[in-house]
């Protein structure tokens, strides 16, 4: 039995006098990966055939749908336990009826729906681009002229929502699709009549947090107008310029707080800009330009017949997403509707392509159906070249984790370096190292990178949780095999929805290395009051070492004393004189270096001698050199062997001798072993000169039994490392000294 980990969010959590938020609703139409259809999904509704999911709430399912001509559409579907609800159907029917009326360009059409049906539907235009958030979150800020086009067409937008007598009131990142003709508007889930309070309960905000004006922010429903959505529009205009919204991140009533009384951060917006920002973004409705004049303050000129009013990263993730919905399987070959689609304003040089529902841009056309896909029969012949394919580096090679990074590019190299050096070698392999920093905004742009490259046939990384956590949908989305060492979050796979199904994970998830601490106490000590402190500066991961931990103390019939102290190890010092003084006789510390370093130095102060143990995200040298003296004793677990202990790892550390001067570090082994093993299916996959499919070795390599330089590695079928994982260190004279693997369970009654 496995200990339950944490998987998100728990309710219970809100601020105490926060505003009541909004119930959740449906999600809105979305462009993002497809995922298969369940068993339990419909495979037809009304005269649209569902051909994949496109996103999933509590209260319904988005699919992608195809009507019987080969169009595409974006079909929202809610359950029928919600539509029992009372007003649920008055509130499904409103919004219907709401994005009926908005008549514009650039806003998503409805293309049919049903709110009386036993399951209430409804069918909007699909799509193909991803969102203005995932665009910022993957490539980052766009410049000058693309927030002016992106802002003139969404108040455009936003004048046909007025002009209908409406408000949208959830104008975000996430409700604004990127297409090559100009940005769409979607979601008018929330969309209300002016002056109409009937469905809306008092004191309850409407709209999303970080993106809803003073008046929302304070559910001053009487005060919510078409000025309300300009604000919005200034707070996504500032998003898209900077890459931040303009109230900032964190807990919902912060940031309402700063809606209200704080002046917009518009640090980074082009000086152009900031006038008719600060004007959006005025705190009295009453000073709020309308929409009609913020598109004219915006526009040097509308979306070009090319897509040059996106940057080029964008412009690729388009073309990316529309070629795979051209090649959707089962999708009937049609003739109809292909005569060009009725046009925006200044729609030029483009083809449209009906039976995928996909724009394309004509001048830019062969190459990106050359990149992403296409007719074989029908796209340019790519002219000849030598073939060499690649291993991707996705590694923290600057920030908090560079040390560990470092050490995993070297591993990859010299397993590259290894295949090349073959004299009966079947190919040869370059290397593609992308840094991400350590920094999760970063991370789905590296991804993006590499999965762009057709010739990268699979990835070594990333190094940290959080970017991995980030990236992997990127990678799930092209099947592209993802071998980690490090990344020990246990919500990179999930088995029971389409999420983490690139991933192998060389490396134990947290709970179950926090598991091997506590049988390592067990099976080293006499101790029966361990203490256990969670320390919140990273709360996921000290979390899941509590959860961990618990589960392996209990099954020897231990209960420890737990003690929560805030992030940044507030109130640290005192709370670990209260856990000695109450008689604690063990000491695991779920928390990161910093703090285990004023542990190690508090413990040592007070004369504390029992165990001292900590896990993965303390093993490295900044807690040796801070904590000093005081880190004599304690006891580390890492999901890393020391490649001098190992026989088997001489050839690499000859290698690594010869390349760098030194013996390798810590996780270059690793990364080392999970190269070669990826290299071994890649160069099955090429027998006979075929090029690899890189979609069909995550599975493969999934299923695999292999020894490498650092040990044997299997995975079960989520692609997670079978058995223990952990090895154990005592620093000793400030340094590591191998011991042995940490037991995989709780020493048997009567043992020491």
């Amino acid at each position: 039995m496995s200990p339950a980990a944490p998987t998100g969010d728990q309710p219970g959590n809100e601020p105490e006098g926060a505003p009541a938020p909004v119930p959740p609703r449906p999600p809105a139409p979305a462009s993002g990966v497809l995922q298969h259809l369940l068993p339990s999904d419909p495979s037809v509704i009304a005269g649209y055939r569902l051909l994949g999911r496109l996103g999933a709430g509590g209260m319904g399912v988005v699919y992608l749908g195809r009507t019987d001509n080969g169009e595409l559409a974006a079909v929202k579907v809610t359950h029928a336990d919600q539509a029992d609800q009372p007003d649920f159907r008055a509130r499904f029917r409103r919004e219907v009826e709401a994005a009926r009326r908005v008549v514009s360009p650039w806003a998503v059409p409805v293309t049919g729906a049903d709110p009386d049906a036993p399951e209430p539907w409804m069918a909007t235009a699909f799509v193909p681009g991803p969102s203005l958030g995932e665009a910022v979150a993957a490539h980052g800020p766009l410049p000058e002229r693309s927030v002016r086009v992106l802002g003139a067409a969404v108040a455009r937008a936003l004048a046909a929502v007025h002009a209908a007598g409406l408000v949208h009131r959830d104008v975000k990142p996430g409700n604004v699709l990127l297409a090559v003709d100009g940005p769409r508007l979607i979601d008018f889930g929330i969309a209300r009549t002016t002056g109409e309070t009937a469905l809306t309960a008092t004191d309850m905000v409407v709209g999303t947090p970080g993106f809803l004006a003073p008046e929302q922010a304070e559910a001053r429903t009487d005060a919510i107008g078409p000025p309300a959505d300009v604000f919005a529009l200034g707070c996504l205009l500032a998003y898209a310029a900077t890459g931040r919204p303009p109230f900032g991140t964190g807990a919902v009533d912060a940031l309402m707080y700063r809606t209200v009384h704080d002046e917009p951060d518009l640090g980074g917006v082009p000086a152009g800009l900031l006038d008719l920002l600060r004007a959006c973004l005025a705190k009295d409705p009453a000073a709020r330009p309308a929409a009609e004049r913020v598109a004219a303050g915006l526009v040097e000129d509308a979306p070009g017949g090319a897509a040059d009013w996106l940057p080029a990263p964008v412009v690729r993730t388009i073309a990316e997403r529309s070629a795979r919905m051209l090649a959707l399987p089962e999708i009937d070959a049609t003739t109809a509707g292909l005569a060009p689609a009725a046009a925006a304003p200044n729609r030029r040089r483009f083809l449209t392509l009906a039976a995928g529902g996909a724009v394309l841009v004509a001048g830019a056309g062969a190459a990106a159906w050359a990149a992403f896909g296409g007719d074989e029969k029908s796209k340019p012949p790519p002219p000849p070249r030598a073939r060499k394919w690649t291993i991707g580096v996705q590694a923290d090679l600057s920030g908090p984790a560079k040390d560990i990074g470092r050490a995993q590019e070297r591993g990859v190299r010299l397993a590259v370096e290894r295949l090349n050096a073959r004299k009966d070698k079947p190919f040869t392999l370059d290397v593609k190292v992308v840094d991400d920093g350590g920094d999760r905004s970063r991370a789905l742009a590296a991804a993006r990178t590499l999965t762009g490259d057709r010739d990268v046939l699979g990835i070594v990384g990333p190094t940290s949780d959080y970017t991995a956590f980030t990236a992997l949908p990127a990678y799930d989305e092209a099947r592209l095999p993802v071998l980690t060492v490090s990344a020990g979050l246990n919500l990179l796979i999930n088995p029971d929805a389409p999420q983490g199904v690139s991933i192998v994970r060389a490396c134990p998830m947290h709970p179950f290395g926090a598991m091997a601490l506590a049988y390592y106490v067990q099976a080293k000590t006499r101790s029966r009051r361990p203490g256990l402190l969670q320390e919140r500066t990273d709360d996921t991961y000290s979390w899941q070492y509590v959860v961990g931990a618990n589960f392996g103390f209990k099954q020897g019939g231990i209960v420890p004393t737990p003690r929560v102290i805030p992030g940044g190890a507030k109130q640290l010092e005192r709370v670990l004189g209260e856990m000695v003084e109450a008689g604690m006789d063990a000491y695991l510390h779920a928390g990161l270096a910093p703090s285990a370093i004023r542990a190690a130095k508090t413990l040592d102060a007070l004369g504390f001698r029992g165990m001292r143990i900590t896990g993965q995200h303390v093993f490295g040298t900044e807690f040796l050199t801070g904590a000093g003296k005081a880190a004599e004793g304690w006891i580390v677990g890492a999901p890393v062997v020391d490649p001098t202990t190992r026989k088997e790892a001489a050839e690499l550390i000859a290698a690594h001798r010869t390349a760098y001067g030194t013996v390798p570090a810590f996780y270059t082994g690793e990364a080392y072993d999970v190269t070669n093993l990826l290299v071994q299916y890649v160069e099955q996959a090429a027998k006979g000169g075929r090029r690899p499919d890189r979609t069909t070795l995550a599975p493969q390599i999934r299923k695999a039994k292999y020894a490498g330089a650092m040990g044997g590695y299997t995975f079960d079928d989520d692609g997670n490392l079978n058995g223990v994982g952990t090895f154990m260190y005592a620093v000793e004279n400030g340094r590591y000294k191998p011991l042995e693997f940490a037991p995989s369970g709780p020493p048997k009654a009567g043992g020491s």
